[in-house]
């Protein structure tokens, strides 16, 4: 039996998140191709993971002889964090764009369960595992476009997600999510609904591409 462990980050909740809403599609053809498969939720946004401490960060490099009580209960939140991503045969990731990166929450959960000697380092033990990041933003950042230089949501999650921890990683990529709110952009909502129509459709057909990958 399959386990997805599914993060949300998106301070908007529901639909008003279009990571959120592709998300959802994802995970929701995931349980419905494998309804005995097991989904862990967190919402970063209602249940924020504590950011990196002192005591947390050094813990994870001391002899667990030799640390402080202080070091020994940080590091116990962080591996319950790390345990979760390891016990998961997938991970699906909303990493909406906020001022060109990712939510400090999302950047909270990975600073936890990022572990060299454990979850990165020469034998990762999160290695191969499939991710499905969903990089929702309300430009267009993508190749040749004016922002392109600003794009700091995959590159920074491919170094950490793929480089790092060996996951294999997958974006899909809803943009231009602006368009509808903002008049300046009045004329990209045709785009925009293009690109979501396009990532909720990406979404239905990888989660069940990774159904039958997991089933293989």
């Amino acid at each position: 039996m399959a386990t997805l462990l599914h993060i949300d980050s998106s301070v908007f909740p529901g639909d008003a998140s279009a990571s959120r809403a592709v998300a959802d599609v994802f995970r929701k053809t995931w349980q419905e191709q494998h309804p005995d498969g097991t989904v862990i939720y967190r919402d970063l946004a209602a249940n924020p993971v504590p950011h990196i401490t002192a005591d947390a960060h050094t813990a994870g490099f001391a002899d667990p002889d030799s640390r402080t009580a202080e070091q020994a209960g940080a590091f116990a939140e962080r591996v319950k964090l790390i345990e979760e991503l390891e016990q998961a045969d997938a991970v699906l990731i909303g990493a909406p764009m906020y001022n060109y990166a990712i939510p400090s929450t999302l950047k909270a959960w990975l600073d936890n369960v990022i572990l060299f000697g454990r979850t990165a380092g020469e034998t990762p033990s999160v290695k191969g595992t499939p991710v499905t990041v969903v990089a929702s933003r309300g430009g267009a950042y993508g190749p040749g476009t004016p922002r392109e230089g600003y794009e700091y949501v995959q590159n920074y999650l491919r170094a950490v997600l793929a480089d790092a921890l060996a996951l294999d990683l997958d974006f899909i990529v809803p943009e231009l999510t602006m368009a509808p709110h903002n008049p300046a952009m009045a004329q990209l909502v045709p785009l925009y609904e293009a690109s979501r129509e396009r990532a909720l459709a990406d979404a239905a057909a990888k989660a069940k591409q990774l159904v039958e990958r997991l089933a293989a």
